[in-house]
């Protein structure tokens, strides 16, 4: 058995400020995916996958049991195929901030699901809230606490925008200019970041009034100009938000950045070579950049691994 394939996916814009009803923009990344599986000679990761499963499955039935009129599934032929081994074989670095635990959401939702809201019928606003809540409760998990987010834009596989958390729509981002030089690009922090710990922390720093105030009126003001600029292609004004943003995030989200990073965020504010931003909860994982001149961010970020997701 090869399930059907499920993408990585890349929060463009709207990290933190999502939980808080700011805009955000969400668009697959096919370099990465993951697949259900069962092989006659599981390798160890292959095994402690399959466990994992196991639990999932547990867990899955209690959100059913809880809440039947929300989701589903057909648990005998589940629990018969972890029975038989299966797994999700997947090449999604996990803790990096791309989807891992989305992508295996999507998958199991697709096959296993009953009633499915499938992607070729169409999807209404009322369809994709209804997806999200879906999956929201099913990655809760993995995460302590999901938006539901990653697993719809895996399974959907196209850019999502989200206007408000009650209003969502899959939206079509300006197709790449491959001989551009502006570029959106991935940098490894070279360590895994545990998203629970980071929304924790998040929700902490929500209990003072001075960084409530500062998410309103500077992040969120910032992300959705971004999220406009990017849709409409507006790429001046979108560095300008750009270069706020990535201010704000190294004045105030400093303990989601990891350490070695502070003076390379800093460095792209102050030349304009390239500005960073957080990739998912942050903490560890991917890094999200963008520049104007990818020559020159990859001269000034030398000595780490860049990976260009879109041209400008």
């Amino acid at each position: 058995m090869k399930g059907p394939l499920f993408y990585s996916k890349i929060l463009l814009f709207g990290e933190y400020g999502i939980i808080k009803d700011s805009k955000g923009l969400s668009i697959p990344y096919n370099f990465f995916k993951g697949a259900l599986k069962t092989d006659d000679h599981p390798s160890k990761a292959a095994r402690k996958s399959n466990l994992g499963l196991r639990e999932f499955a547990g867990y899955l039935e209690l959100v059913h049991k809880n809440s039947p009129d929300l989701v589903d599934f057909d648990f005998e032929a589940l629990k018969d195929d972890i029975a038989a081994g299966m797994y999700f074989d997947s090449s999604i670095p996990q803790g990096y901030g791309i989807g891992s635990s989305g992508a295996l959401v999507a998958a199991i939702y697709d096959k296993y699901a009953k009633n499915k809201i499938t992607v070729l019928e169409n999807l209404t606003r009322d369809k994709l809230l209804r997806l999200k809540r879906i999956f929201g409760k099913m990655e809760s998990f993995f995460h302590g606490k999901s938006s539901g987010l990653d697993p719809l834009n895996s399974y959907l596989s196209i850019p999502i925008l989200i206007n408000s958390k009650e209003d969502i729509e899959s939206t079509s981002i300006p197709s790449q200019n491959l001989d551009g030089k502006g570029a959106v690009f991935l940098l490894d922090s070279g360590s895994t970041g545990e998203t629970a710990p980071m929304v924790q922390l998040f929700m902490e720093k929500m209990k003072q009034e001075g960084f409530r105030n500062m998410l309103k009126d500077q992040f969120i003001k910032h992300t959705d100009a971004c999220v406009e600029d990017f849709v409409n292609g507006n790429v001046k004004s979108l560095f300008g938000n750009l270069k706020q943003l990535s201010h704000v995030v190294l004045d105030n989200f400093k303990p989601m950045i990891p350490a070695k990073f502070h003076e390379l965020w800093k460095h792209g504010i102050e030349t304009n070579d390239y500005y960073l931003k957080l990739c998912g909860s942050g903490g560890g994982g991917y890094i999200l950049g963008f520049t104007q001149d990818v020559d020159k961010a990859k001269k000034a970020l030398k000595d780490y691994n860049l990976e260009v997701v879109y041209n400008f």
